[in-house]
């Protein structure tokens, strides 16, 4: 009876599952109904071009996209602009994306990749002018925030600029036109970026979020709209920006949209399709192999544990002080591998110290549990590349490499699988330390924190990636626990995070040419 009721539960599960994923995926879909969606290559560069199958072109936005994203991840501004009469253009920068040119020139330079940056966008801008009715505007979110201020400074004919969570020291008085700043209400630092900018063209009154100054008619119009409740990646989600872009670049080209659809809704049925994708790893880890009869690993309680996570959490930044980390042309992802490598070496050390090594399987069974090892870990694995990384690709950002980014991730996993082959066997096992597993994340995530704080300025970048590290986490710590439960093995979802982990730093961090 019990056995029945745990089947039955599976199934339910696996029903509501399949349920929420079927739902997400139409709902997803649905947002792009009725728009005819062009993709084109500009002397390389990938683009994608968004308008209404019916009805008069009206006025391009060009749309650009932040460090490290892609043209997917602005899909949301796309669709809600293209319904609203626009020609929506989207584009991948070089070093991002699917564009397969590496960035050229300094980051932190204006005159190096800043100014390759503003070519790459003033290129295209030209490029798809004529296919709206001749009038222009300029969006970016975050790093291109500043390329778009500088396109619309220099390139003529630009009437309206929205910078998405914005930082751009190239704002004057005078230009951009008709500037509207979106900030998500979680961004402190940048809604007051937002102020200043808004606060040259206010004086004598002191610049307030959510009013607009100026006359967008003269072109001096300036705005700060404040999305409540998001931060740098939800602000472009939430339905406040997008509406006040329509209405910003509707008053800026004095014309009414005609009845647009809803903005794109596509972030809450995101978050119900990756949470379908988890939910139904729980009942389809029931038919991985069972790689041990009795679960495996250290088993470390607390006493033994605590040393474990602390020695490599603070030793591994102070190690990677004065060894060299400058060795991949990918920015900063070089050092998250070093960072994972020397982390996964030292706790294995101090697992060896501790001895807590179970006994070695007998010799007849060892190829049996290799060969069951290998196929859990891959099954694992491939359910991870066909339930999220085909779908953060199509619909949140570029997510299946190019064959120039191949060997980075075959380069990242020199990194990331030292750290999760140890790091599981340090937290599962019997006897193990109830939270373990969590508190060994949080100990490399305040690792990478110190990392940060003792090179903040080549290392700054990490900062914007960890909520995205932290959500790894979260998924792939669900999908393992359940793949250990099933199998006995932490080795099973150590390899599958390892491959995880190297796929998402190899496809998602910026090219760098040299």
């Amino acid at each position: 009876m019990r056995w029945f009721r745990r089947t039955t539960f599976r199934a339910v599960v696996a029903a509501l599952a399949l349920g929420a994923i079927t739902a997400a995926l139409w709902h997803l879909h649905a947002e792009t109904d009725g728009l005819a969606i062009e993709t084109v290559s500009i002397d390389g560069t990938p683009a994608t071009v968004f308008r209404e199958r019916a009805g008069a072109a009206g006025p391009v936005v060009v749309i650009a996209h932040g460090f490290a994203g892609s043209q997917q991840l602005m899909l949301p501004f796309a669709t809600t602009l293209a319904h609203a009469g626009y020609v929506a253009v989207t584009f991948d920068f070089p070093g991002h994306g699917r564009n397969p040119a590496p960035l050229t020139g300094s980051i932190t330079r204006e005159d190096g990749a800043t100014r390759n940056l503003v070519e790459v966008t003033e290129r295209v801008t030209e490029r798809v002018r004529a296919r709206g009715d001749g009038r222009l505007a300029l969006l970016g979110h975050s790093m291109a925030s500043d390329i778009v201020v500088r396109v619309a400074q220099v390139l003529p004919g630009v009437v309206a600029t929205v910078a998405v969570s914005m930082f751009s020291p190239a704002v004057t008085r005078e230009s951009p036109r008709d500037l509207l700043i979106i900030v998500g209400g979680w961004e402190e630092a940048l809604r007051r970026e937002a102020l200043r900018a808004v606060g040259l063209v206010s004086d004598p009154e002191p610049p307030r979020e959510n009013v607009t100054y100026g006359d967008p008619r003269l072109g001096t119009a300036r705005r700060a709209a404040v999305s409540e409740g998001v931060e740098h990646i939800g602000v472009l989600y939430a339905r406040a920006s997008l509406e006040a872009a329509v209405a910003w670049l509707d008053g800026a080209f004095d014309r009414s949209s005609p009845a647009p659809k809803p903005p794109d809704r596509r972030g809450p049925w995101i978050l119900v399709l990756l949470a379908g994708v988890v939910a139904l790893a729980w009942p389809i880890a029931q038919y991985l192999p069972v790689v041990s009869p009795t679960p495996r690993g250290a088993g470390l309680g607390w006493g033994r544990l605590w040393p474990a996570l602390v020695v490599p959490a603070v030793a591994t930044p102070l190690i990677l002080r004065i060894l060299p980390t400058h060795v991949l042309p990918v920015l900063v992802a070089d050092y998250l591998a070093a960072h994972f490598a020397v982390y996964g070496l030292l706790t294995a050390g101090c697992l060896r110290w501790r001895r807590q090594r179970s006994a070695p399987m007998p010799a007849t069974a060892r190829p049996v549990a290799i060969g069951a090892l290998t196929a859990g870990a891959m099954a694992v694995t491939l359910y991870g590349f066909v339930g999220l990384v085909l779908p953060i690709d199509a619909y949140v950002t570029s997510f299946v490499p190019g064959s120039n980014r191949v060997i980075l991730i075959l380069a990242m996993l020199i990194g990331t699988i030292p750290f999760f082959l140890a790091d599981e066997w340090l937290t599962r096992g019997p006897g193990a330390g109830r939270g373990a597993y969590a508190a060994s994340k949080l100990a490399f995530l305040l690792s990478l924190g110190l990392a940060v704080g003792l090179d903040f300025g080549r290392l700054f970048f990490l900062v914007i990636i960890v909520p995205v590290i932290l959500l790894f986490f979260l998924v792939y710590g669900a999908i393992g626990t359940w793949a250990y439960r099933r199998t006995g093995h932490p080795w099973v979802a150590g390899i599958a995070n390892a491959i995880a982990f190297a796929w998402a730093i190899g496809v998602t961090f910026p090219l760098l040419a040299g």
